[in-house]
């Protein structure tokens, strides 16, 4: 019964914080100073036209009516229609999403790969030249701006040294082949053309793909690194810790065991907050790489002010962040016996 209540509970705040994002995001499509009939129909339309559209959009309707339609329309997978394409926003955000979600899923891995061990090094030996070091590569992975770093992977590593790709996913020769030789089960490059067998295409991908999530994994590692040092250092004070080096355990037990097991509770909190931070934040990045992400479509939608697309596209990246974060909970709880 306990574990039911906590279900309950969970999804219960789950369902409030959706609808507390669509209410958001249902309060600016309605404040900004960007009217939508006018960018359907154009300027130059005239009165019954601009009526007309309006009434065919239930923007007549009282505001209370126009977000229940808004919510029920989102509940059921519509996010509107994007002005500049006359698509629905959700099959292009189908289409742009799994290219964010393969590009972020990357990059958290490395930043976790390294984050982790590195944060954990620093703590052991505070104060250490591994300890400066790590702080220093940390604090350069927040100083300096993900768009001048891009620019500058891209000059080295594909102009100069030709040791990655250039911009986009694929190159030219396997771009115009890739819709018609492999299945797009899942739409991330990496996973389709395994499934399908081309390994060149396979390769090629890895090519393109390693220079961004590189950088994105780079900015993931200063911000875990630095957490699990934190963290790290708490736990090693412990009474528990003492007690464990006094009975002559191995140092690598104290530390990736007992006193892991206890930083692994916050650190999944923060491994998830980086994870969501780079499915929102990658807008620099992928605009710079010609990444046809979500970022990048976004971006372009802002640009030319198609508020459906911009719209659609935040509620998509907020339920990303509200899922991630019931993840993370539930994983807390997985870890940590005393939450339950």
């Amino acid at each position: 019964m306990a574990r039911l209540r906590g279900l309950g509970g969970a999804a219960f705040s789950l369902a409030v914080t959706l609808l507390g994002l669509l209410f958001v995001t249902f309060i600016i499509s309605r404040v900004v100073p960007i009217d939508p009939v006018i960018a359907i129909v154009g300027e130059r339309a005239s009165e019954a036209q601009i009526e007309t559209a309006r009434v065919a959009l239930g923007l007549d309707k009282p505001l209370w009516q126009q977000f229940f339609i808004f919510v029920g329309n989102a509940l059921q997978g519509d996010l509107g229609t994007s002005i500049r394409t006359g698509e629905p926003v959700i099959q292009a955000v189908t289409r742009a999403f799994p290219a964010t979600l393969e590009l972020a899923t990357l990059a958290t891995i490395l930043g976790v790969i390294a984050g982790v061990p590195a944060g954990v090094l620093a703590a052991t030996r505070p104060g250490s030249l591994a300890d400066h070091f790590v702080r220093l590569v940390g604090l350069m992975g927040y100083s300096m701006p993900v768009f001048w770093l891009g620019l500058i992977g891209l000059l080295l590593f594909y102009g100069v040294l030709g040791w990655v790709g250039g911009p986009g996913r694929l190159d030219a020769a396997f771009d115009m082949f890739y819709e018609f030789e492999v299945t797009p089960y899942t739409g991330m490059i990496l996973i389709d053309t395994a499934l399908a067998g081309r390994w060149d295409m396979f390769v090629n991908a890895i090519s393109h793909i390693i220079l961004p999530a590189g950088l994105l994994g780079y900015v993931s590692m200063a911000y875990i690194s630095r957490m699990t040092r934190s963290f790290m250092m708490n736990e090693l004070g412990q009474e528990y810790i003492t007690t464990a080096r006094v009975k002559g355990m191995p140092e690598w037990r104290v530390i990736w065991v007992h006193a892991m097991r206890n930083v692994m509770v916050p650190l999944i909190t923060v491994i998830a907050l980086s994870y969501a931070y780079l499915l929102e934040g990658s807008v620099l990045t992928e605009t710079i790489f010609a990444w046809p992400g979500l970022g990048s479509y976004i971006t372009d939608a802002l640009l030319v002010n198609d508020m459906p697309a911009v719209l659609g596209g935040t509620v998509v990246v907020g339920v990303a962040f509200v899922v991630l974060n019931l993840v993370s909970d539930l994983l807390y709880r997985l870890v940590d016996p005393r939450a339950r």
